[in-house]
């Protein structure tokens, strides 16, 4: 559709121009004033519009392209993988199954798409809180409590990523979900090593068995959210979790 508006605009500009070229010498010297003048305004008003057009094709995509996205996390959610078909998706978000494809080309752009958003919203949070200049047990606990508050609001991504993109044979997905995980240990071994200079955590701790715990807390997270769906409690289970490190962390 941009195409199709972007090749008109050409032509209308092209004609425009040559029409002018051709009347111009034919008015008297006022006259191509006042002509050039109602151009000018007629040409700025049209590229406006044009310009207002496009913007609101880019916006209307991305927003299909945020609803897909959270269509496939809530179908995986609340009906399992399994579910997760291109038909499915479609009357989710109320859309025609080519249509999907027209925002994301295949299943595996929607996976990177919701791994970005990953990336973007979840780690840069968790980067931020890592280098606050608070103590290291409140960081600990507020680092833990915004990952586990992103899984609440997201559910259904520790299940794509760690089902789907674990075990899809494509290496840009795999390399995408390792950097992920791999950042996300390093936020912690920084925790935990400023936790050691304050004298809050065991000098004597290793650092990877508690980041080993601690990224088995996502896979806890879905086996409580899945068994205790009506029940689950977010504030609960984040105070559950903070408990059970901090007495591996003393």
């Amino acid at each position: 559709m941009q195409r199709t508006n972007g090749r008109n605009f050409c032509k209308f500009s092209a004609k425009f121009i040559y029409n002018i070229s051709i009347f111009r010498d034919k008015f008297s010297l006022n006259r191509q004033i006042s002509f050039f003048l109602f151009c000018n305004n007629f040409f700025n008003i049209f590229v406006s519009r044009y310009l207002q057009e496009l913007a609101m094709e880019r916006k209307k995509t991305e927003i299909r392209r945020e609803e897909i996205k959270k269509a496939v996390l809530e179908i995986i959610a609340t009906e399992g993988v399994s579910k997760l078909s291109t038909r499915n998706l479609a009357k989710k978000v109320g859309l025609s199954e080519g249509a999907i494809f027209r925002h994301f080309q295949s299943k595996r752009d929607i996976l990177l798409g919701i791994m970005e958003d990953v990336k973007i919203d979840l780690q840069n949070t968790l980067r931020e809180i890592s280098i606050e200049l608070i103590p290291a047990k409140e960081r600990f606990h507020k680092f833990l409590c915004a990952h586990i508050n992103y899984l609440y609001k997201h559910q259904g991504i520790t299940i794509l990523l760690f089902s789907e993109a674990a075990h899809m044979n494509d290496f840009l997905i795999k390399e995408q979900l390792n950097g992920i995980l791999k950042e996300q240990k390093l936020l912690i071994f920084k925790i935990i090593r400023d936790g050691k200079s304050e004298g809050a955590f065991n000098k004597s701790l290793d650092e990877k068995m508690v980041a080993t715990l601690y990224s088995g807390i996502p896979l806890s997270f879905n086996v409580e959210t899945v068994l205790n769906k009506n029940k689950f409690n977010v504030k609960k289970f984040c105070a559950n979790m903070y408990n059970l490190l901090s007495n591996v962390l003393k």
